[in-house]
């Protein structure tokens, strides 16, 4: 029998904060105001779906991470979760540049980036455990 995988499990919650965050906080301090603005309709409702999207990403990948924490007996394929890992790596680097282009700090990656060490880290710990 498998044991559980304590570093995705804490990935998963921690990804569960961020999207919560993201969820709330986010929709206080930008889209309020970017719906409030002089945009175009048309911009303010692209943008407001791309938001929703990154919380639809952000809260699946979050039961991705726990369910594959938490699963003890069965194979699954752990290729999902290195991908996931990759792309939040990615993401946590998109913000890292942007801040550094525009010197303002854009502090994301600080949530972002541990989800996808934590999701490696579990990798790696499979791999060698197969």
């Amino acid at each position: 029998m498998k044991t559980k995988n304590t570093y995705w499990i804490i990935a998963g919650i921690l990804n569960l904060f961020t999207t919560f965050l993201h969820l709330i906080g986010g929709q206080v301090d930008l889209i309020n105001p970017l719906l409030k603005s002089n945009i175009e309709t048309q911009v303010q409702t692209e943008m407001l779906g791309v938001w929703h999207m990154v919380t639809i990403i952000l809260f699946a990948s979050s039961i991705i991470f726990l369910k594959r924490g938490f699963n003890k007996k069965e194979a699954f394929n752990v290729e999902l979760i290195r991908f996931i890992s990759f792309l939040y790596i990615a993401f946590s680097f998109a913000f890292i540049f942007s801040s550094i282009i525009l010197s303002t700090l854009a502090p994301q990656w600080i949530l972002l980036f541990p989800i996808g060490v934590l999701g490696i880290i579990g990798f790696k710990k499979i791999k060698k455990n197969a």
